[in-house]
């Protein structure tokens, strides 16, 4: 199996592929596996993985590497799918940007929003601050210990990040344009209550509209609304703007696919394959009736998905499911103290 995309959901594939004994490759334009987990934000919190009341982003990708680990799967990272031919036996060759090319009976899409780039706010002279106080993604939290921060935005990235450094730097700001917030309710009371005990500093109704500093960031141009339209100056280190990203399919968009506002149209009745048999999109990449954009889906998608790229690999065999409690999975200790780890034996 070929998937293209090493994001959390074309990490899971693997191990659900794996356990139906097919051997998977996969390709990714970043240079390690993780895809936005591990590229833009390893230090994000996640709350809604099952399980895990929090775990950062990168521990995330970690602990799906872990688990795939036993099934010895193959990696071209640093390239881009480029194009893709299908042969007269119904099977496909992906051809990176590298000119690597791969043959494999099934190709699944997991490429989560495709190749993307920051939204950036209109301020005339953002890019002379770019790497010098502005950034739009945090990698690296500790960055930010003990700075004064100014956040934009009202999605869950800006409150999540608003919580996470009301306890790393000296001050945090979270400036956004109304009154309500994009984000998860459970997010939005939070930053309240750390506002009402001063730990972020919450200015609604109002957005930065201006930069200044010499060699680096020293302050922020905040505009509140109104009739005066008055405007305030605050001393900042930092200002991260996260107005999410403006995602593109790049290559695959020239595949031939069924594409629906910029997401690969599914059958979602059945098994997430594309209106070409054989190509599979799980993930942020698709779209059906009722989509949700969330780690978890992708993970369901992908189960469901094996199921079906199994019969297809191989119509003539019946698979009959066993629970990996009763199966135990490939490569890992078998002792009763492993069982309560999901794991009774090795499925050999």
């Amino acid at each position: 199996m070929l998937i293209i995309g090493a994001g959390p959901t074309g990490l899971f594939a693997v191990f659900e592929a794996g356990l139906l004994k097919l051997k998977c490759h996969l390709i990714d334009a970043l240079p390690q596996p993780g895809g936005q987990c591990a590229e833009i934000y390893p230090k994000k919190p996640i709350y809604d993985i099952p399980a895990f009341p929090e775990v950062l982003a990168g521990d995330l990708v970690d602990n799906l590497m872990e688990q795939i680990r036993p099934f010895e799967p193959g990696f071209t990272l640093g390239e881009r799918a480029e194009t893709i031919e299908k042969l007269e036996d119904g099977s496909f060759v992906v051809t990176t940007n590298e000119g690597t090319e791969h043959h494999a009976p099934v190709v699944v899409i997991a490429g989560g929003l495709g190749s993307f780039e920051p939204r950036k706010p209109p301020i005339t002279n953002i890019s002379k601050y770019e790497n010098k106080g502005v950034s739009y993604m945090i990698k690296e939290p500790e960055d930010y210990r003990d700075k004064r921060v100014v956040i934009a935005g009202g999605g869950d990235s800006a409150l999540d990040w608003a919580i996470f450094l009301s306890d790393v730097a000296s001050e945090v700001s979270l400036v956004h344009r109304r009154n309500e917030f994009r984000g998860a309710l459970d997010s939005v009371e939070k930053v309240s209550e750390l506002a009402k005990e001063g730990k972020i500093n919450m200015i609604t109704e109002a957005e930065v509209v201006g930069l200044k500093g010499d060699d680096h960031l020293e302050s922020v141009v905040i505009r509140h609304k109104g009739e005066a339209s008055e405007e305030e100056i605050k001393e900042t280190d930092h200002f991260i703007p996260l107005f999410g990203l403006s995602p593109k399919l790049g290559p695959i968009a020239n595949w031939g696919l069924e594409i629906e506002k910029n997401a690969i149209k599914v059958d979602n009745s059945y098994d997430y394959q594309t209106n070409i048999p054989g190509i599979y999109a799980i993930g942020d990449v698709n779209t059906y009736p009722g989509k949700l954009k969330l780690i978890l889906c992708g993970f369901h998608e992908a189960a469901i998905m094996c199921q079906s790229a199994y019969q297809r690999i191989f119509p003539d065999k019946k698979y009959v499911m066993k629970y990996t409690t009763v199966s135990g999975v490939s490569g890992f200790d078998g002792s009763k103290k492993e069982a309560k780890r999901e794991v009774v034996k090795s499925i050999n």
